[in-house]
């Protein structure tokens, strides 16, 4: 049995302190995604490892469409980065198995420097916690019982492995069993004198003693349980054989009288010292409550472990006070009402987006990359270009789909000369042309048609901040309105859903027609701002024609900033409300 080890499971994934997430916003569109994808891509081309291209949020028929063209996976699923557990407890646990001895203990805490050991069984599962002070009351003289200090709880053989002694003879050496121990320093007439006293079984002694046969003779004789010849000194052939004779174990310690003892009485296993009653915490509790956890008082450890409680890290007190988050690379996006929950608490490294500059701040200097042009993708080919690095075919394609995307196959108004020449670079290195690839995306499916309504409205969704005011605005691209129309009346519904639900003062879904470069916007919420569209209504007074607004980020929001700057003027701007409990 191995004294101390580390852990014997198969080995773990990469700790996620050495990976660097790139992901878009909530909600992602095919910009998002394909930015993650390439970027991630990028940055390891660049010889920068562990750089991992990642969503929080759902795909669609028009990402899967691109992905499926140019063979990549969907980026890996992100619902929450708050700091966890798992993000700072050790992994690489010291424990000891049950059955372990007070030595093999005591050498764990020296060699490893730890201060709290795990005892498991042979599968890991957690048994008892051990520390250097309940091991320190064990050896504490009990000097009202001094008997006590001579009781050792252990086997035969683990006296051996403890003392790396050599057994001369032995009889059931792997037994447990009570043992007393007894130390012959005195003449043969005194001895046991002592024991018999304190009625003490010889059947149950191990008597301690040097070269001198006459005591070896005589403990053989009263039948103790082992002889443990100190010094590594010579016992005579036929004091061995009479040994082995009466069952009586001899064996050969290198250490003198005083250490064998010493190790002898250390050499008593766990089970009286290990501290049954225990907490353990699971390695996806959010660190702000582990913390809760720890007071002056609690102990210096804890122990992190499954739901069947096999032993998966330690989390100290120590450990807490190192840096923590995940690592972050926000692409398409910088504002933190759009980006995966728990970004606050994490370590934002990068930005590489196109949108106005939101409220954010950093616990570093960072690279923030913002560029007025029309797609994220654009940004990230460029980067590739001025390094000299040529994407792959695959990718260059991933990239040339967030682009014709996100404008519309340069149509929209947010399309820059830059996104028309990135775009002939990237079609040359993918051998795609713009044009079939632009049809190909935005024929992929209806998202009115392939979602449920309240998918729909979350489908490419994203909260904004103005005057103090919360809104949404979600966004549709779809050949022609006639699907909306259709289903007009469950859209309507699960748009005033989502405003209640996330507490907002109201709520807009802007139906892009891509073929007339068109909108229709539907708002629900406050009177008072859907009162000041000037936009004609269509249909309701909830809907409006918007003839050439295609552009959430460079049309609609600045429009919908502008009235309410002219509400905040007028004082008239609406109540802020709380999201909907669940």
């Amino acid at each position: 049995m191995t004294a101390a080890t580390a852990s014997s499971a198969p080995t773990p994934p990469p700790d996620p302190r050495e990976i660097t997430y790139v992901i878009g916003h909530k909600n992602p569109d095919a910009d998002a995604i394909c930015a993650a994808i390439a970027y991630a891509a990028f940055k390891q081309q660049r010889g920068e490892p562990n750089f991992v291209p990642a969503r929080c949020g759902n795909s669609n028929a028009r990402i899967d469409t691109i992905l499926r063209r140019f063979n990549q996976p969907l980026p890996l699923y992100l619902s929450d980065v708050r700091p966890r557990v798992h993000d700072l407890m050790v992994r690489d646990v010291i424990h000891i198995q049950e059955g372990a001895t007070c030595v093999e203990a005591l050498e764990a805490f020296e060699r490893h420097g730890v201060s709290v050991l795990p005892i498991t069984d042979p599968d890991r599962k957690i048994l008892g916690t051990l520390t250097l002070a309940q091991m320190g009351g064990f050896f504490v003289p009990h000097i009202k019982d001094p008997r006590r200090m001579r009781e050792v709880y252990t086997s035969l053989s683990r006296i051996v492995r403890s003392l790396s002694a050599t057994i001369l003879t032995a009889t059931d050496e792997d037994r447990l069993e009570p043992l007393h121990l007894h130390i012959a320093a005195m003449d043969i007439g005194s001895f046991w004198k002592i024991s018999e006293r304190e009625k003490l079984s010889a059947a149950q002694s191990i008597t301690i003693v040097g070269d001198r046969r006459d005591v070896q003779l005589r403990a053989i004789e009263i039948g103790s349980r082992a002889l443990i010849i100190s010094g590594g000194r010579s016992v005579d052939p036929d004091v061995v054989e009479l040994a082995a004779a009466r069952q009586v174990s001899i064996i050969s310690s290198p250490h003198d009288t005083a250490t064998t003892a010493w190790i002898v009485r250390a050499a008593s296993t766990l089970d009286g010292i290990i501290e049954r009653n225990f907490d353990t915490i699971s390695a996806e509790l959010p660190l702000s409550l582990a913390r809760k956890k720890f007071s002056p008082s609690s102990p210096h450890a804890v122990l992190v472990a499954d739901e069947q409680g096999t032993l998966q890290g330690i989390l100290t007190k120590s450990d807490l006070l190192r840096p923590v988050g995940t690592r972050l690379v926000l692409v398409d996006h910088n504002e933190i009402t759009q980006a995966v929950p728990g970004a606050e608490q994490a370590r934002i490294v990068e930005i590489i987006d196109h949108h106005r500059l939101g409220p954010m701040s950093t616990q570093q200097p960072i690279l923030f990359i913002n560029e007025p042009v029309g797609s994220t993708c654009t940004i990230v080919a460029d980067l590739y270009r001025r390094a000299g690095l040529s994407p792959s075919p695959d990718l260059a394609g991933i990239m040339m789909s967030g682009l014709v995307s996100d404008t519309l196959m340069l149509k929209g108004p947010t399309a820059t000369p830059k996104d028309a020449e990135v775009l002939g670079w990237l079609s040359q290195i993918a051998g795609v042309d713009p044009q079939q690839l632009a049809d190909q995306i935005f024929s992929s499916g209806s998202v009115i048609l392939a979602s449920p309504a309240a998918q729909v409205v979350r489908a490419d969704f994203k909260i904004y901040s103005e005057e103090g005011v919360r809104f949404s605005v979600s966004q549709v691209e779809e050949l022609g309105f006639s699907n909306f129309w259709k289903h007009a009346e469950p859209i309507s519904d699960a748009l005033q859903e989502l405003l209640d639900a996330e507490g907002l003062s109201f709520s807009c879904l802007l139906v892009t027609d891509i073929n007339t470069q068109n909108s229709i916007l539907l708002v629900k919420g406050d009177s008072s701002v859907i009162s000041r569209i000037t936009y004609p209504h269509v249909k309701n007074e909830e809907s409006f024609d918007l003839p050439g607004i295609v552009s959430r980020k460079k049309q609609l929001i600045p429009y919908l900033g502008s009235l309410l700057r002219e509400m905040a003027s007028d004082e008239a701007l609406p109540a802020p409300r709380a999201p909907r409990s669940e």
